[in-house]
């Protein structure tokens, strides 16, 4: 039996590799010489940790195989145990992985564990309704999260403290009772060793930086340990996240895998220390303590090997610690003449020997962590503020352009509590341009407090200290917080506000590509996509309503023959019947459009009524140069295929736009200055849930489209056409089970979200009855040599009705017990009969004791209701804007202050959103005129702004002719 196919994560790097890892910020040790290195910052590259390794010895178990009658009873002898088990679910559910919510009086301890518990064994999944017997209400007692256990087997639920960062993934294992197989640990030893635990719960830590429950949090770890996407958990696993956005569930995924590299940085740190033999029980204690890299990086600072060490690791070795130490605890007997060495460097005289103990209770000083907390709390209360200036050195020599970009931040001055994540954006931009130079500015207010409390308070000496040990007592505590502590704040607040600007930028981006993705198709139309240009004419390509390109040409429209080459688009529309006009934004899209609204207005493709949109081309001329464009279209001129992908655009932007890289698509802000690992894995994220969410039918759809629905990538898209164009169609979801590669955590991932077209499988089935019979019998001993847990039965042969929808395989079971239970049919699904009884039984019943009764969970029944009573072919996407089709044109010249115009947002940034009224040039509206009351509350919404593709009714503030910037009010979303 082959192991199950898994998806690869890349490995975190150990920590000897810092520079590669880490901002410049983090990488400057936190002691310096005589000063502290200007803050710069960088790109970072967040490294995604491995999975947790586990290094005890893996043991097998299947269980033995038990009869159904065995199985029946056990399951009646194990319903009163199942009540009794604490979920975060309704308390008659049984939980698929039995995640737990922690009882309040656990939260801030351990998260409740089920050792105590043996899990209730499960009856076997049904794959398909076909060909089985359809239970009764009252024997099938599965709810739908609920999936196989091996046979009797016990399993023992660690505590999340127990979740260890260097495990290998467990060993899943198949047997009969368990097609899917179930990640299986070992119940003997499975405790984590003690270098491997942290001093924080990793559950408590996660739950108070994303401000999510502790349980969700806890059921989330497993959810991901397990390997699942987050288009599915979002989905299909709602009760056990209380019912959390795909964003959300993102950002959790990415707060973790930080928190783990944390950990496994500590540990490398800790393991290089106690080879070095540096490793004190202090040191150790503060190790584990550390949350984030910063921490760790301050902590672990003085203990790197460096070419000379730090001032006090110099002083330690003249032989000075014990003198330090001394001063603190036992001052009266201290007598620092008997240091003086005067033929030794640094002993020689009395100030040298003074200067080496005050580098030593300056080290102290700065590592003390009730002595940073302190600070910290104290910064907290005070104002704060981050300054930026032109730099002296670009107000000489620079690009004056450049210079100009960056004018709001030449004098500029903020408190860090109130600064915006753009201004972050810009300031830090304009300070690796070596434009701007900028500087944290904590007030001196700070550091004399600071002082006295040091001396006064926390590192107060026990007896009475003479006034040059005060003094140098004094010179300590400044010279701690002057050369390490002031520069380590530095450091924290600009990391902190750098990577929360970073997120946001990344976040902001995500939620605008969404947008675009979303965007509503124009099917059923022949469209005719236009590429401007001057020199090289423009590229035409007219495309059917099936996508099939028609005809491609190029025509020169702004070089003296504009009247000429009308004659030949007026001919080219009506010989096609095509009405639909699609121009790129590029170069000359202005000039052409006028061109188009001339000709419209003068009625001159009569009989026709053609109307025309702008589209963005961003990324159009990179596809038309990859492979994929080469494979799709082998005979067209590059400079044609960026036309085709124009009109495309518009008739199905999804299934274009996904064919090119995220990045190319141009909907963010400062995209180029952020984590190209962080945006990468973001923006795949995001396109995977908007392919899964709309989902693909499996027959028609290109492979690269596949490639982004959950749980598939390259490989098993690939396969899946092949097995396609071997085999012909697939006629039902479990036939996926039988493409090479696609294990049952892969069919289980991607089952949802891929759909069937009924009709066509209908008409597919009939004229092919006769080929069926033999054609199962090739598939049968083409697969002898495959593996044995993919056979192909004749039953699999059959249309399922139920695979049109969204429902998930391991709910079909109940999907029929639903429809039984309301008198209803599996080939009424769509139709309005279906609706009628799906309503009826509902309000005489309601959500909650339809679910009861049917043994399931209020959001899976939900799901059932949805996929049952959604008409066929429903797209999500209905509920999102259309491109704007026009007739006319209007010149940024003919704007004044108070008119009303129309257009559609083509990006939004947390400044404000930006739209495109027609003009030539996008306006701005500010982010303090949207306000709520102004956005609708009809239209279903991804979030409080306005994303890309809305169409929006604006007012004209202000007119900037000189700068070309128009400033808008929202009036209302259309």
């Amino acid at each position: 039996m082959s192991s199950l196919p898994r998806r690869v994560k890349s490995e975190a790097k150990a920590l000897t590799s810092e520079d590669d890892e880490l901002p410049s910020f983090l990488n400057s040790s936190s002691e310096s010489e005589e000063e502290e290195e200007e803050w710069e910052p960088k790109s970072k590259i967040a490294k995604r940790p491995r999975l947790p390794k586990k290094n005890e010895a893996k043991t097998k178990k299947v269980a033995a195989p038990r009869s159904a009658v065995a199985r029946k009873k056990v399951k009646k002898a194990a319903i009163k145990e199942e009540m009794d088990v604490s979920l975060p679910i309704p308390p008659a559910e049984v939980n698929r992985m039995q995640l737990l919510e922690p009882k309040e009086e656990d939260v801030g301890t351990k998260p409740k564990t089920l050792n105590q518990k043996p899990e209730v064994p499960k009856k076997m999944e049904i794959n398909s309704f076909q060909g089985k017997k359809v239970k009764s209400l009252e024997n099938d007692e599965e709810p739908s999260t609920s999936v196989p256990v091996v046979g009797n087997q016990v399993k023992h639920e660690k505590s999340e403290e127990d979740f260890a960062f260097d495990e290998p993934p467990f060993k899943k294992i198949k047997s009969t009772t368990c097609p899917e197989g179930k990640p299986v640990k070992n119940l003997g030893g499975n405790k984590v060793k003690e270098e491997f635990e942290m001093n924080w719960d990793i559950v408590q830590a996660l739950s108070e930086i994303t401000n999510v429950e502790s349980w969700v949090c806890a059921n989330l770890i497993r959810l991901f340990q397990e390997e699942n996407t987050i288009p599915f958990i979002a989905r299909y696993r709602k009760e056990l996240i209380n019912n959390l956005e795909a964003d959300a569930l993102r950002e959790v995924q990415q707060t973790l895998e930080e928190l783990r590299t944390v950990a496994k940085k500590t540990h490398t740190m800790i393991q290089k220390l106690k080879k070095e033999g540096k490793l004190s029980g202090c040191l150790l204690t503060a190790l584990l303590n550390c949350r984030t890299l910063e921490e760790l990086d301050h902590v672990s600072a003085p203990y790197k090997t460096g070419s000379k060490g730090t001032k006090a690791q110099r002083a330690k070795q003249l032989g000075l610690e014990p003198a330090a130490l001394c001063l603190l605890q036992n001052p009266m007997e201290l007598n620092l003449f008997s240091y003086i060495r005067p033929n030794t460097k640094g002993l020689s005289t009395i100030q040298e020997v003074e200067a080496g103990v005050q580098h030593i209770l300056a080290d102290i000083f700065a590592k003390d962590k009730d002595t940073l907390d302190f600070i910290r709390k104290l910064c907290q209360q005070r104002y704060i503020c981050i300054q930026s200036a032109l730099a002296k050195v670009s107000s000489k020599s620079g690009n004056e352009k450049d210079i100009d970009k960056f004018q709001l931040y030449h004098e500029f001055s903020c408190n860090i509590k109130n600064i915006q994540h753009h201004q972050i954006l810009a300031i830090n931009r304009g300070e690796n341009l070596k434009i701007l130079t900028v500087k944290v500015n904590i007030p001196d207010g700070v550091k004399n407090e600071f002082c006295w409390w040091c001396v006064n308070e926390r590192w107060r000496p026990k007896q009475f200290l003479k006034p040059e040990l005060m003094r140098i007592l004094r010179n300590s505590v400044e010279d701690a917080y002057k050369r390490l502590i002031y520069p380590l704040l530095c450091r924290e607040f600009r990391s902190k506000l750098t990577s929360d600007a970073e997120k946001e930028s990344v976040m902001m981006f995500g939620r605008n590509l969404r947008q675009l993705l979303l965007t509503s198709p124009v099917r059923g139309r022949t469209l005719m996509g236009v590429d401007p240009g001057y020199k090289h004419g423009c590229k035409l390509a007219i495309i059917s309503p099936t996508s099939q390109i028609l005809h491609t040409d190029v025509i020169y429209l702004h070089s003296g023959q504009g009247f000429r080459e009308a004659e030949k688009i007026k001919r080219l529309l009506l010989q096609y019947n095509c009405s639909t006009v699609v121009i790129g934004n590029g170069t000359a899209c202005r000039e052409t459009e006028a061109y188009f609204a001339d000709l419209i207005m003068k009625k001159y493709f009569a009989p026709l009524d053609v109307v025309y949109c702008i589209v963005s081309e961003a990324g159009a001329s990179i596809y038309s140069v990859s492979p994929e464009a080469s494979k799709e279209m082998p005979d067209l001129d590059p400079n044609l295929r960026s036309a085709v992908s124009i009109a495309r655009r518009v008739q199905d932007p999804l299934a274009e736009l996904v064919k090119i890289e995220p990045k190319h698509i141009g909907v963010g802000m400062y995209q180029h200055d952020v984590s190209q690992t962080l945006l990468k894995a973001t923006l795949d994220s995001v396109v995977e849930e908007c392919v899964s969410f709309v989902g693909v039918d499996i027959n028609i759809c290109s492979e690269i489209l596949l490639r982004h629905i959950a749980g598939l990538n390259a490989n098993r898209a690939k396969n899946i056409i092949e097995w396609r164009e071997k085999n012909g169609p697939f006629i039902n979801r479990e036939q996926l089970k039988e493409v090479k590669g696609l294990g049952p955590k892969s069919f289980q991932q991607c089952a949802g979200f891929i759909r069937f077209n009924q009709e066509y499988i209908k008409t597919f089935c009939s004229s092919k009855k006769a080929e069926l019979g033999s054609h199962a019998l090739l598939t049968k001993a083409g697969a002898q040599g495959k593996k044995k847990s993919k056979p192909t039965p004749c039953a699999s042969r059959q249309p399922n009705p139920l695979d049109q929808t969204c429902i998930h395989p391991e709910s079909y079971s109940i999907a029929m017990r639903f429809l039984s239970f309301i008198g209803g049919n599996a080939n009424d699904i769509g139709k309005s009969d279906m609706q009628q009884k799906v309503n009826a039984v509902i309000q005489k019943e309601g959500l909650e004791g339809t679910a009861k009764k049917l043994n399931t969970t209020v959001h899976t029944l939900q799901l059932i209701i949805d996929g049952l009573t959604q008409p066929e072919g429903f797209d999500i996407r209905t509920d999102f804007d259309k491109p704007d089709f026009k007739r006319s044109i209007v010149c940024f010249e003919d704007l004044s202050v108070g008119t009303v115009l129309t257009g559609k947002v083509e990006n939004a940034t947390p400044f404000g959103v930006f739209v495109d009224i027609g003009v030539g040039k996008a306006g701005l509206i500010p982010v303090r005129n949207i306000t709520e009351a102004k956005l609708s509350k009809v239209k279903k919404r991804r979030s409080l702004g306005l994303g890309p593709g809305e169409r929006v009714e604006v007012k004209v503030l202000n007119v900037d002719i000189p700068r070309l910037r128009i400033t808008l009010d929202l009036i209302r979303v259309l």
